[in-house]
């Protein structure tokens, strides 16, 4: 397997975490977001949508989108389980993810796509040029404040995102709340104890790394 990345960008750095969590490593290669390479002929073969991450199999097929990644990842080396057990606990997980990403990790990526100067005509990601919007950067920046007031209401009443275990849900957060860090220089406010608490105990797993 190869998985295409870009190390400074946070959608790979989500499976990668993953990766690391299951003691897994694969080959890599570096997909230059910043030079365009994702729009190349080469790399739209692997990924028509010119995204990253996209991790090749050995048979060829592309798996694209970082759920599909992990799900893919979580079949074939399924401890330790960051998808579930059960039925109803993947279920759970699956929901908070999904939360964790389009309440978080999509409203930081609003607030960035629609403000940075190199990212003029790229406000979404994808092979089409849409333009900036200004108030979107704006809504995403309270989008996430938003995000981290909600997070720390669940963290007061369960160790972890999904529960009793740690998942890719406390991944996607984690991711988000660095991404908002660096990106936007929004960070968790002193407040949020309960958040604050999960993101020191989060941190210091050495997946983080990755």
């Amino acid at each position: 397997m190869k998985l295409y990345d870009f190390a400074s960008s946070p959608s790979p750095r989500r499976v990668r975490v993953f990766m690391a969590e299951k003691g897994m490593s694969v080959p890599t290669a570096q997909v230059d977001l910043a030079a365009g390479e994702q729009f190349s002929e080469a790399y739209r073969a692997i990924n028509p949508r010119c995204a990253v991450p996209s991790l090749v199999l050995d048979n060829g097929v592309a798996i694209c989108e970082v759920l599909a990644i992990c799900r893919y990842i979580e079949e074939i080396q399924p401890e330790p389980r960051l998808l579930g057990s059960s039925p109803e606990d993947k279920a759970i997980v699956t929901m908070w993810e999904r939360r964790m990403e389009i309440d978080g990790f999509f409203a930081v990526a609003e607030a960035v796509r629609n403000s940075f100067p190199g990212l003029r005509g790229r406000a979404l990601v994808g092979p089409h040029t849409y333009e900036q919007i200004p108030a979107l950067a704006d809504r995403g920046r309270q989008r996430t404040l938003d995000f981290f007031r909600d997070l720390d209401a669940r963290l007061a009443d369960a160790p972890f995102v999904a529960g009793k275990s740690f998942s890719i849900a406390d991944i996607t957060a984690m991711v988000t709340i660095d991404f908002a860090a660096s990106r936007i220089k929004l960070v968790v406010p002193d407040e949020y104890k309960a958040l604050k608490r999960w993101r020191d105990a989060v941190s210091a797993r050495p997946s983080m790394k990755a």
